[in-house]
């Protein structure tokens, strides 16, 4: 059971796919470090979370943990969840009000 959890498959697309979303999620990390005021803290009180120093550095601390454990291929199932949380969270802060007033 426990290895199942922690082993991925090792085939072509899988790999390539694990790259470029790990490539994504450790890149947009890392540029919440880089440019706090525009994708990090500054971003998040514009959307109107709380504490959005903490929220910028936490957000952009598990998105390049979780970026690199994806690119590693290390993890694959635990590192996900985090990053799925993350996608909800940025999904209803940002488009949530934009399909509100347009609809679907």
């Amino acid at each position: 059971m426990f290895e199942k959890l922690i082993n991925t498959d090792d085939s072509k697309t899988t790999i390539l796919i694990r790259l470029m979303i790990g490539a994504v999620f450790l890149s947009e990390g890392i540029q919440k470090f880089l440019f706090p005021d525009i994708l990090g803290a500054g971003r998040f009180e514009k959307i109107g979370l709380p504490s959005p120093e903490f929220l910028g550095s936490f957000v952009g601390f598990f998105e390049i943990l979780c970026g690199v454990l994806v690119l590693a291929g290390l993890l694959m199932r635990f590192a996900s969840i985090p990053l799925i949380i993350i996608m909800l969270v940025a999904f209803a802060t940002t488009k949530s009000e934009m399909l509100a007033k347009d609809g679907f």
